[in-house]
């Protein structure tokens, strides 16, 4: 699924979806916990940004850690199985982004867009000419 394919996905699971909530941690906070945890917590604050309770949990992945006594479910490569984890991805991503097309328009020597925010070959010889910034 391209780009814009998602942002279409995104519009239609925001406008039909029962309810929906994407979190986000700064790197400050990535770099305060776990690395492996990381991804968790955030879909833990997620989860309790929702409007409405959850029955059951599905994860896409082989990790999670309990969130409350809600029942989950941790499913290898879910999102070719399971159309909420679809939609969970498509909003990650959707939203991952526009922050990482946020940062390129504050700071266009890194190339943020492009392979959205992984290192890139050209994003560290930004970072030995630039050095980081506060988004590092």
């Amino acid at each position: 699924m391209n780009a814009e394919q998602r942002l279409r996905l995104r519009e239609i699971i925001e406008a039909d979806a029962i309810a929906f909530s994407v979190s986000k941690f700064s790197n400050v906070q990535i770099d305060n916990t776990i690395i492996l945890r990381a991804p968790i917590k955030a879909m833990h604050k997620a989860i309790d940004g929702l409007s409405t309770r959850l029955e059951h949990i599905l994860v896409d992945g082989n990790r999670f850690y309990p969130f409350g006594d809600l029942p989950f479910t941790c499913v290898i490569k879910g999102d070719a199985i399971y159309a909420s984890i679809v939609a969970a991805s498509v909003l990650a991503k959707t939203y991952r982004d526009e922050c990482m097309q946020q940062l390129h328009q504050d700071f266009p020597m890194y190339n943020w867009t492009s392979k959205k925010g992984y290192p890139t070959k050209d994003h560290r010889k930004a970072i030995i000419e630039y050095c980081t910034c506060m988004y590092h």
